[in-house]
């Protein structure tokens, strides 16, 4: 990825695409190692994070995270779960973040040179897309190491770059469950 020092640069970090990826790696990132690396090498305008978030239980795994990112740096945009029953009866939950994050990017897109966006989601080829006709770069972070890779093929097309995941994960990762 091509990163110039006077790009306007944001991140869109899909959280729950992102977490897939990292898993299927045995990965964690280091967010505020990756955020301090791209303050570095551009003028980030913005760092997204985008989950759904499990309201009315005493326990939430994604809470923590969502705190600590809301307090160093990041905006964090967040939706309570939908519960609902399939035909089958069982009960689901769904917390799809796309329209979120493709707001943001088209708001975002004629005051920023270069949009990173963290997920493999085939659903953003036609955002990517739109973002471009602005005149913006778009970078796309996924990944193909792993089983099924977690990047829809059309995605990676459409986007001007593609990184690897596995790849970032050499500066600013660490392994699995081990703390910053």
């Amino acid at each position: 990825m091509t990163l110039y020092p006077t790009d306007r640069l944001a991140l869109f970090i899909d959280g729950a695409n992102l977490h897939s990826a990292t898993k299927a790696l045995n990965a964690d990132l280091d967010f505020k190692r990756m955020l301090e690396g791209f303050r570095e090498k551009a003028v980030l305008v913005r760092a997204y994070y985008y989950t759904a978030v499990v309201e009315g239980e005493e326990f939430s795994a994604v809470r923590p995270l969502v705190d600590w990112l809301g307090y160093n740096g990041f905006s964090v945009v967040t939706k309570p779960v939908k519960r609902f029953t399939d035909a089958q009866g069982h009960s689901r939950m769904k917390g799809n973040m796309d329209i979120e994050i493709a707001v943001d990017m088209l708001e975002l897109a004629p005051r920023i040179d270069h949009a990173i966006l963290f997920s493999g989601d085939g659903d953003f080829r036609r955002l990517v897309q739109a973002v471009q006709a602005h005149g913006t770069r778009v970078t796309v972070v996924s990944t193909l190491r792993s089983q099924p890779p977690q990047i829809a093929d059309e995605l990676r097309r459409q986007a001007d770059d593609f990184v690897e995941l596995a790849d970032l994960m050499i500066d600013y990762g660490r392994p699995r469950g081990e703390r910053p």
